[in-house]
């Protein structure tokens, strides 16, 4: 099975990136909107056990920190996915690592780009027409955030919930 883990905003900055979403988004129905930390990832039952328990001794160890949103961006011309841009800080940096590291090692195709994507699949002439009007778009926003979740994929492609982990328990 299809695991990822991912951050959920706020209900306010999920309502801005969905007014995006449900018109640039071709995987606006499969998942809100989020910031991804661990990429997918297979694991079989037995292993996610593992995987969970060493989930929660992250969140365990982690102190909720502030997430800031800055400005639209976008990973062209790599591919046409436009992005809020989600400020670097050492709290979600050290999240990302420990969830790459000993037990949780997995190769990643690409940098630690922290984002909450608004807009994917694209034509090259929409993703440059919409770009060119979301990049003076004012979309600052700051928040805390004190948890994450373990994503599984549905075989329609959707997302869910598998478990949640909140912050600085110990």
């Amino acid at each position: 099975m299809k695991y990822g883990v991912v951050i959920f905003p706020s209900k306010t900055l999920q309502d801005a990136a969905n007014s995006y979403r449900k018109r640039y988004d071709t995987h606006y129905a499969l998942i809100a909107p989020h910031l991804t930390v661990k990429e997918t990832f297979e694991a079989s039952e037995n292993e996610i056990k593992e995987i969970s328990q060493e989930l929660e001794r992250v969140a365990n160890t982690t102190e909720p920190f502030n997430l800031n949103v800055t400005k639209v961006s976008s990973f062209s011309p790599v591919n046409n996915v436009l992005y809020f841009k989600v400020e670097k800080n050492e709290a979600l940096e050290d999240l990302y690592e420990r969830l790459h590291t000993g037990s949780l090692s997995q190769e990643s195709p690409y940098a630690f780009v922290p984002h909450i994507t608004i807009g994917q699949g694209l034509s090259d002439d929409e993703h440059l027409d919409v770009y060119s009007q979301l990049k003076l778009v004012d979309v600052s926003h700051s928040e805390i955030v004190d948890r994450f979740h373990l994503m599984y994929q549905l075989d329609n492609d959707t997302w869910t919930v598998y478990e949640t982990f909140r912050f600085g328990k110990e």
